[in-house]
């Protein structure tokens, strides 16, 4: 059971979403890129200090307050769910692992939402398959010089820093993979934007090129040897609240489309009253709810230090299947006043596309689930 502390903070975020997000929201989808001071209203509530310790700044509070922030953001707009805790991810890493003065002065523009920040994995040759990255990092006095291209990066577009991973030893070795501190500020960084059909404003997908970039060796975060395992942790994580966030869109999009069945009117009564109509809101919900338990499950082992590579890829493959089948699916049953932007459901589904391209594809997580067996009892 949460705190009071957890309690108070999340309360917050629903009001945020309610009163802020959602009033912005339709613009984001049509382009119309987050106004600054709405992140910096999200900072002030704390959606960028949540795992961060207090010591630096941070709420330093627990895995699930993470995953149901990000839920209750994305249940509005996944994409600024995105941006924010990629944010934050970021922030909670350099408290970590940088060095103390690196991090005091650093940290304070990100946890008040005045610099937002991206982790740097994939490149044009290397998505799910981290170890093929080819941006290299080369020794030099006093740092390492970057070279290579990353791309897909949430936050791309605007981050002031980026936690790049970049290969110290030969292509296809996981073990020589280092994470560094870059200011994307820097002159020897050229970024750019990446759009599709499904707009990407509040998410910020965007790229960029180190050009033989210098870092100093107080912004090496993670040495050759640890990065590697660091990335896995931190994407099983990511696939849980992706998984969550995934479950929020379908949550928000079965209670419209309740609330619509009520009112309004065909044959001379309800729509909710009509059988048909009423068991594939059934069928939706009951599917909602054994993916709501599958993350839940997930959450828990994190907590409990488990083993969580299974349940979190099961839970994202599992979540993310559920949105892209069901949220078409609530669309029509809105008619085609589901389609009014002051609706989630457009940008809901679009967001359902780009969550099964992120942190491992659904092809990808399937080939690893192949031989999992889940069976919880013995047989």
């Amino acid at each position: 059971m949460a705190d009071e502390t957890t309690e108070r903070f999340l309360a917050n975020i629903r009001v945020f979403a309610r009163e802020v997000v959602a009033r912005h929201a339709p613009a984001w989808a049509r382009g119309e890129a987050p106004d600054p001071a709405i992140l910096t209203q999200a900072a002030g509530i704390g959606l960028t200090r949540i795992e961060v310790p207090a010591a630096f700044g941070g709420l330093a509070l627990g895995f699930r307050a993470k995953v149901e922030a990000c839920a209750i953001i994305a249940s509005v707009d996944f994409g600024l769910a995105m941006a924010l805790v990629n944010t934050h991810n970021v922030a909670k890493r350099i408290a970590i692992s940088a060095p103390s003065p690196v991090a005091t002065r650093l940290l304070p523009a990100l946890l008040n939402g005045h610099a937002s920040a991206c982790t740097a994995l994939t490149e044009p040759d290397a998505g799910s398959d981290a170890a093929a990255m080819q941006c290299r990092a080369e020794r030099v006095d006093g740092g390492w010089v970057l070279d290579g291209e990353k791309t897909w990066i949430v936050n791309g577009r605007h981050a002031r820093y980026s936690i790049v991973y970049a290969q110290c030893a030969g292509q296809g070795r996981a073990a020589g993979i280092a994470a560094f501190l870059v200011d994307l500020a820097d002159p020897a960084c050229t970024r750019y934007a990446i759009e599709s059909a499904f707009s990407q404003a509040s998410i910020g997908t965007g790229g960029f090129r180190l050009n033989r970039c210098f870092v100093r060796d107080e912004r090496l975060l993670l040495p050759a040897g640890t990065a590697f395992k660091a990335i896995l942790e931190e994407i099983n994580g990511a696939r849980i609240y992706v998984a969550a966030m995934n479950c929020a869109m379908v949550s928000a999009a079965l209670r419209i489309v309740h609330a619509y069945g009520e009112t309004r009117q065909t044959f001379g009564k309800p729509l909710n009253q009509h059988p048909s109509w009423r068991e594939k809101r059934a069928e939706c919900a009951t599917a909602l709810a054994a993916a709501w338990s599958l993350v839940e499950a997930a959450i828990a082992a994190t907590e409990a230090g488990g083993e969580t590579r299974h349940l979190a890829a099961a839970a994202k493959v599992n979540a993310v299947t559920l949105a892209q089948r069901e949220l078409p699916a609530l669309l029509h049953a809105m008619g085609a006043e589901g389609l009014r932007e002051t609706y989630p459901f457009a940008r809901h589904i679009g967001a359902a596309q780009i969550a099964a391209l992120t942190d491992g594809s659904t092809a990808m997580l399937l080939d690893r689930l192949g031989r999992w067996d889940p069976t919880p009892i013995r047989l």
